[in-house]
């Protein structure tokens, strides 16, 4: 028996239009704040709510964008969403103060809230559901190698021909962005759900309940990682390994790329709980290497350990959020996984922050890991067990309505 097709033009380009948006997201994430501080003369604070404003508009127009796809459409909001990001990019040549450019990176931040959320919602009709976990890593692996590339790309650029070519190259990029994403045709199965529902505000209706728990789970995750994205080029130079500190996040994408065949095909055969535990404790293992790193090898040993543990662990939980939810609803589980999720990379940002002041970060690194194992008992309770009980019922239902 044949398996459906999953590498379509259509899955092909939404994926690429995701890493489009994803590389102009951290090409600037790692180039304002040091524009801020060199060329606005901003403070440190600052240059930090560059960041922060950006994300606090993606957050808060998550949901609504989650809604506007029940009641318009996943192609409707996808083109608005995908057209604002794009038609934001140019504005940050034309501010000269701090004021101006925060604007901007409000205006930036609803349209990627909003992108970000309709692709999500889009790539899971697309992928076949026998598929959905396989589809899902692979849809994922284009954030990864954005989140490794960005950086990269935004630096070089910035350091070799300044602020203005970084803007330029990030108006090219969200409109391929936004090229790639309009190119998409969506499932008509998806748009004739559009018609059933009603089109009235509901506060709400700005969350799916289904995904909140697998979300939470997520968030608790998060809170690790985002240690892992403010801290451990830092720390690389703290243990004297910085000559392969700009390795990590490539280890990281290279042993994702290379285990994606594998583990997205086992959730899919065997479901999520053979996938996730022990990527948990691959994920917790490898932070706790990385605490004691003392060279290199074993510095970018637990980039690959981290990559394969919580770099599978992310599109699980995604695929998780979407399957339990209605077809029509997939939009509304997709905004509040991510949103839930950014949550816990800011509030992580700030927390770690803040420990990050009181201890070392080999100490930091080595707490977290005991911290990732404390997840293994929370996605016990949020999910498996929950899932269980849940599975239980609907047989017990079924049952009573034979009798």
């Amino acid at each position: 028996m044949n398996k459906p097709k999953l590498w379509t033009k259509d899955f092909i380009s939404i994926s690429a239009s995701n890493f489009f948006v994803f590389l102009t997201f951290y090409i600037l994430l790692v180039t304002l704040p040091s524009y801020a501080l060199d060329d606005l003369h901003a403070s440190a604070s600052q240059a930090g709510l560059m960041t922060t404003i950006f994300l606090l508009s993606a957050i808060i127009s998550r949901p609504l964008a989650g809604q506007w796809l029940e009641r318009a459409g996943n192609k409707k909001v996808l083109m608005t969403a995908l057209i604002l990001f794009a038609v934001a990019a140019p504005l940050y040549f034309v501010p000269d103060g701090m004021v101006g450019f925060l604007l901007i990176r409000l205006l930036h931040g609803v349209g990627f809230g909003m992108a970000t959320t309709a692709v999500g919602a889009i790539v899971a009709d697309i992928i076949p559901s026998s598929r959905r976990g396989e589809g899902m890593g692979y849809f994922v692996l284009s954030t990864n190698l954005a989140m490794v590339l960005g950086p990269f790309v935004g630096l070089m650029t910035i350091q070799q021909w300044g602020a203005q070519t970084v803007f330029a190259l990030c108006v090219v990029v969200a409109v391929a962005g936004m090229l790639t994403g309009l190119s998409v045709k969506v499932p008509k199965s998806e748009a004739a759900n559009q018609i059933e529902v009603l089109s009235t505000f509901s506060f709400r209706g700005l969350f799916e309940a289904s995904a909140v728990p697998i979300a939470i789970v997520g968030s608790f995750f998060a809170i690790v990682y985002s240690a892992l994205l403010s801290f451990v080029s830092i720390y690389a130079i703290e243990i004297h390994v910085e000559q392969v500190s700009s390795l990590f996040f490539v280890v990281y994408a290279v042993i994702l790329l290379m285990s994606r065949p594998f583990t997205g095909k086992w959730l899919d055969k065997y479901g999520p709980n053979v996938i996730s535990y022990p990527c948990i404790v691959l994920f917790a293992v490898g932070m706790l290497l990385l605490s004691k790193s003392t060279g290199p090898v074993m510095f970018l040993v637990s980039a690959g350990l981290i990559g394969l543990g919580w770099g599978t662990l992310f599109p699980t939980f995604q695929t998780i959020a979407i399957q339990y939810a209605e077809p029509r609803k997939r939009g509304l589980a997709t905004a509040t996984f991510l949103s839930i999720y950014d949550i816990g990379v800011a509030l992580g940002s700030f927390l770690v922050g803040l420990i990050a002041a009181k201890m070392s970060y080999s100490s930091m690194f080595f707490l977290s890991a005991f911290y990732v194992l404390v997840g293994v008992i929370l996605f016990f309770y949020l999910h498996t067990r929950k899932k269980a009980v849940s599975g239980k019922s609907e047989q017990h239902s079924s049952k009573m309505q034979e009798i």
